[in-house]
């Protein structure tokens, strides 16, 4: 059994200012010198980047869908034993998840695996004693969750706030933390895929120390640290993935354009003896040298298509290793950049590495959008035929003049009202593979050891 001090932040809803308080209360508990790790639930990449800025403790993503809730016991204790505090911002609204069965993936069904309480996040403006109906509901709804505590946003004042408390202590038995008032000037701006990057924000440091320097007027932090230090210890298997490739050079693009990894997929590699080598494609002339694989991540190639296509040596030098058949694995944005064009919304087409002869088009709107099951039609770079796994998708863009030949990943889609919609993807050439999904490797831990098996015997092969 583990110590693992700990809570879970859940909103009533999305958009009711989930990640505005857990910044604030991060920031708040690192600026009073305790040792914090951020978690966040389901499969965002944007939240725990802001969670990593302000702690400067990597955040990590407990997925209650993609993720056995082993692997997500062993996770948590992995990066939060010995931590002063964890708090997980959770996703969507508190019963939010898979489909419309409260324990598949939703924050709720996170909370009761890592036996955590619950603060809940509400939205107090234009309302007074509804408020108590809302937190007796979230309370009531499941037996099994242990909804703890409440911090109402957007209030309009301390009056305001102390009618919202009585009538919520007074008849739920929850107790309030605090309050955040309203303040235009805290809100963190928006795009397509969600909250606009950290690395993109101007002045965000002075934006998170506000929203605690209002805090800390308003909300009970000895009050929350001792509600964490509370909760039950966790037990977990730690125990080591079996698998040696010391000696494997795997690049890992990194910078504006590429950034959505899972820590805990690069902890892997490294786990397995890899070593990892960061560099730019929007920056750098060429890959580093002497590498044996490349796993490219998400991000936003799009937003930044006129910077990755300019930089012709850079792409030229990704090619060329494709090319020399040495292994490489890209998600989403990665996959787009492997295409032969980016068209942006506005027509302009931007010339890419060209591995594939096609083009990737946004659009106005998702195209996919949510949890996905897959199989592999055919050996890849990942796993052999018939290897089967979860992912998760959520992307604006579509590729263009492919024919389901060149794919390998047949992808379903539980619609949860008894629809499976399916469709092909995993894109293949040569030791090349490039898929929209998302794909987290402690859901089936064979990918991260197939991958670099792959890559350990195109090394030996040209070696020998």
């Amino acid at each position: 059994m583990m110590q693992c001090p700990r809570f879970v932040l859940a909103g009533t809803n999305s958009g009711v200012g989930k990640t505005t308080i857990t910044l604030g209360l991060l920031n708040s508990f690192h600026r009073k010198g305790l040792h914090v790790q951020p978690f966040k639930s389901g499969p965002d990449y944007i939240d725990p980047a802001f969670h990593t800025f302000v702690t400067e403790n990597t955040s990590r993503n407990l997925d209650a869908w993609l993720l056995s809730e082993e692997s997500i016991r062993q996770l948590m204790v992995k990066s939060g034993e010995g931590k002063d505090i964890s708090i997980v911002e959770g996703v969507m609204g508190f019963y939010d998840g898979h489909t419309v069965y409260r324990d598949k993936g939703s924050t709720a069904h996170l909370s009761k695996i890592i036996k955590a309480p619950v603060v809940l996040i509400l939205n107090g403006s234009g309302i007074s004693t509804s408020a108590a109906a809302i937190v007796h509901g979230f309370k009531s709804f499941d037996p099994d969750v242990d909804v703890s505590g409440v911090i109402i946003n957007k209030v309009n004042s301390e009056r305001h706030y102390e009618i919202l408390k009585e009538a919520i202590e007074e008849t739920t038995g929850v107790k309030c933390y605090g309050y955040l008032k309203k303040n235009p000037e805290v809100n963190l701006s928006s795009r397509h895929l969600g909250l606009i990057p950290s690395y993109e924000v101007t002045k965000l440091k002075e934006k998170i120390d506000l929203i605690s320097d209002m805090m800390e007027e308003s909300i009970d932090f000895d009050g929350l640290l001792a509600l964490g230090q509370g909760a039950p210890d966790l037990s977990a298997d730690t125990k080591a993935l079996e698998g040696d490739f010391s000696g494997l050079r795997i690049g890992v693009p990194k910078d504006k354009a590429f950034n959505f990894y899972y820590q805990d997929n690069l902890d892997l590699l490294e786990k397995l003896g890899a070593k990892l080598i960061c560099f730019s494609p929007m920056s750098d002339e060429k890959v580093p040298e002497a590498l044996d694989g490349l796993y490219i991540g998400g991000g936003f190639p799009e937003v930044f298509a006129k910077e990755l296509s300019e930089n012709k040596a850079m792409r030229a030098s990704i090619k060329d290793f494709i090319e020399s058949e040495r292994p490489v694995y890209a998600e989403c944005g990665g996959l787009m950049y492997m295409c032969r064009q980016i068209v942006d919304l506005e027509g302009n087409a931007f010339p890419m590495v060209g591995v594939l002869n096609n083009e990737s088009v946004m659009t106005g709107r998702l195209q996919h959008f949510g949890y996905v099951d897959i199989t592999l039609e055919a050996d890849a770079p990942i796993g052999s035929k018939g290897m089967t796994f979860r992912a998760h998708e959520f992307h604006r863009s579509k590729v263009l003049e492919m024919t389901e030949d060149a794919t390998c990943y047949h992808v379903e889609k539980d619609k949860g009202n008894g629809e499976i919609k399916s469709w092909q993807c995993g894109y293949r050439y040569k030791n090349f593979l490039g898929g929209y999904a998302h794909v987290h490797f402690y859901n089936n831990l064979e990918i991260p050891v197939h991958f670099l098996e792959k890559c350990q015997g195109v090394k030996e092969r040209n070696n020998g």
